[in-house]
């Protein structure tokens, strides 16, 4: 499992929990430990216990850390975040100067999508979309080899592509952004007067999934609409980066086929160029929950500003 003189350790930081594990260069996580998220001053010291327990005194190499939010394009910096009292918090080198280590950050969704070029539905492509529908709409890209991060290192939010014109209002404070249309809070909200739970309540994400799964007729129909609506927001975005390989993952993306073929309609029938133009494979993401804290460990073996296919 050492590699290059020691350990490469991952760490997926939410708003809830922190998970950290050892991860080898083929992106098998060997020995993983997680404690709930604390208050964003004490998160530093968390994540470098975490990283000691997982080690288990063995020499640590490097750390990658995934986290929601806006990242420096230096990775070292979170510059906002969604979920934690982030405001230009120094996470990087604080975590560095507690351990003595290498250190990098990355976005939460930019790191799964490279767990998923690199070891999951990704893997042998140059060109990579990656779109996460959870609570919002996370996104990644990997253009020729290498993540796509932008001039300031907050790139690929695909969720605030512009769906709608003058459309719902979003947390990010604009209106129509696609994660109104097309994130599982967006398919909960959809769900309402159409879809009960088993105590008739209101309906959750996961019992929509296992409905549609069931075959239930309401609930298939009302995740085709979503499913449409998600592969026309894909189709702008393909328009711009024309990728091999669209990675849906999130957990909407368990509905598997029965979720991949209406973006598929929704993808053809929307896309720049329809049938006169090669269009992109939509595929399931394979790493599930794991594909962040994969992704950003294998980040920390990459230097900032080195072209990412160093692993070639």
């Amino acid at each position: 499992m050492s590699e290059q003189g020691g350990l490469r350790i991952g760490v997926d930081v939410g708003g809830t929990k922190i998970a950290a594990g050892i991860v080898d260069g083929d992106g098998v996580i060997h020995r993983s430990a997680r404690r709930s998220t604390p208050d964003a001053p004490d998160i530093p010291a968390a994540i470098a216990e975490l990283v000691a327990e997982v080690a288990d005194g063995e020499t640590v190499a490097g750390v990658g850390i995934g986290a929601a939010g806006f990242i420096s394009a230096d990775r070292l910096t979170v510059l906002t975040a969604p979920n934690i009292d982030w405001n230009d918090a120094t996470l990087g080198q604080d975590v560095a100067r507690l351990l003595d280590v290498p250190v990098v950050v990355e976005n939460d969704a930019n790191a799964a999508a490279w767990g998923e070029y690199r070891f999951g539905a990704g893997r042998g492509t140059h060109h990579m979309l990656a779109v996460t529908v959870g609570t919002g709409v996370g996104g990644g890209l990997v253009v020729g080899g290498q993540l796509v991060r932008g001039a300031h290192g907050i790139a690929a939010e695909v969720g605030h592509v512009r769906f709608e014109r003058n459309g719902l209002l979003c947390g990010c404070g604009l209106h129509g952004c696609l994660e109104q249309y097309a994130s599982g809070t967006a398919l909960v909200r959809r769900a309402q007067g159409r879809l009960t739970s088993a105590d008739g309540g209101p309906v959750s994400g996961p019992e929509i999934t296992r409905l549609v799964i069931a075959g239930d007729p309401e609930a298939c129909d009302l995740l085709a609409e979503f499913g449409r609506d998600l592969g026309e927001g894909i189709a702008t975005l393909v328009a711009v980066l024309d990728p091999e390989v669209v990675v849906i993952g999130g957990g909407v993306a368990e509905a598997g086929d029965l979720l991949l073929d209406p973006v598929r309609e929704g993808l053809a029938a929307s896309i720049t160029g329809g049938t006169d133009r090669p269009g992109p494979r939509v595929v399931a993401a394979e790493l599930g929950n794991e594909a962040g804290l994969v992704g950003a460990s294998d980040l920390a073996g990459i230097p900032v500003g080195r072209p990412s296919d160093v692993h070639a």
